[in-house]
């Protein structure tokens, strides 16, 4: 399919699409009284014409809900989400192609572009992966939605043609590479979509963090610990192979100081929140009375979130070593931002910079 087919089918589908996302956000918020029945998530695959990797990348970008098995078994499908599904007035082609993925050179192809420069792109920030794999090398190979290349050749077609924007071509020059920032950052998010408990949200922010700038964020070992108990993981778990597990628990680590820095402004708001909701257990605690478990599938607002400041955009050339520090200023909901002087003194990042 080249970038035009793409592009006229995406804007066919583009109508169809949000009337199924509704259907499905309206199914989310019914509760039932009697247990749906379910299918297994082989059989659901095969009944939805995908490939297991297509369908836990579907489940990944919540298009298709699932349900923990009996006594936190693997996950099923309801026999309803299925027939949603194929019910669909473009199934099954419209849900395939929602899931496609493709490497560089066939992305490329579908942009209309030399494979250097997708990789040009790809390494500014300008498209993102959704997904990854490692060659027989051990090499990660990123993959992307076809669909999300799609929506890039409409919004940004001047980059697809002529000279290279200044910025860019710096950001390049300097051994830029925002593809795992990129990958780790949507990755993020869509674990918080998924739950809406402040303790397992603060564990999904405490992620990106390496053990010691986590030791500095979260002084209280017992916090630390439950953070690491709370923790949501993919529907499906990590990666099979020892291989894909060690570079995975790489890529998840924020690795520039500007990521590093909001990530743990991040964490720092999102424990203040968890903290006032209720307090980590600790020895001798009354197991029941301090720690409320998260509900496996509690809609995200259940409860107010906490306030989250947005990773910042890259910056085409960085002249210095200072990090940027966002002003105080009032949120949406109303929400102080901590200034510079006290969130970062919270942070211990003023030890770890003269140290």
């Amino acid at each position: 399919m080249t970038v035009k087919e793409a592009i006229r089918a995406q804007a066919e589908d583009a109508q169809q699409m949000r009337g199924t996302d509704e259907i499905r956000d309206e199914a989310a918020h019914t509760s039932p009284e009697a247990p749906a029945a379910t299918v297994a998530v082989g059989r659901a695959a095969q009944e939805l014409g995908l490939r297991r990797s297509e369908f836990e990348l579907a489940v990944h970008l919540g298009l298709i809900a699932v349900t923990a098995g009996p006594g936190g078994g693997r996950p099923r499908v309801p026999e309803r989400e299925v027939a949603r599904l194929r019910e669909d007035p473009g199934f099954p082609d419209g849900l395939a192609e929602r899931v496609r993925t493709v490497g560089t050179a066939e992305g490329a192809a579908l942009l209309g572009i030399a494979a250097a420069r997708f990789t040009r792109l790809a390494r500014a920030g300008c498209v993102s992966p959704v997904t990854f794999y490692l060659n027989r090398y051990r090499a990660v190979v990123w993959l992307y939605l076809a669909d999300e290349l799609a929506s890039f050749a409409v919004r940004e077609p001047e980059l697809l043609a002529g000279r290279t924007p200044l910025g860019m071509r710096t950001m390049l020059e300097a051994g830029a590479d925002r593809r795992a920032r990129n990958w780790r950052t949507q990755r993020i998010e869509r674990l918080l979509d998924r739950t809406g408990d402040p303790w397992a949200r603060a564990a999904v922010e405490a992620t990106a963090l390496d053990p010691a700038h986590l030791a500095e964020v979260v002084e209280d070992p017992y916090e630390r610990a439950y953070l690491a108990r709370v923790r949501p993981e993919p529907v499906f778990g990590r990666p099979g192979s020892v291989a894909a597990r060690e570079t995975m628990g790489e890529l998840m680590l924020a690795d520039e100081p500007d990521e590093i820095l909001w990530r743990r402004i991040n964490l720092t708001l999102g424990l203040d929140h968890a903290r006032e909701v209720r307090p980590a257990p600790h020895p001798g605690d009354d197991h029941e009375a301090r720690t409320a478990p998260a509900q496996p599938h509690a809609q995200p607002h259940a409860l107010s979130p906490a306030p989250r400041l947005a990773p910042p955009r890259p910056l085409p050339v960085v002249e210095s070593a200072t990090l940027p520090s966002p002003p105080a200023e009032h949120t949406p909901t109303g929400v102080r931002k901590p200034g510079r002087k006290r969130l970062l003194t919270r942070l211990g990042w003023g030890r770890r910079s003269d140290g």
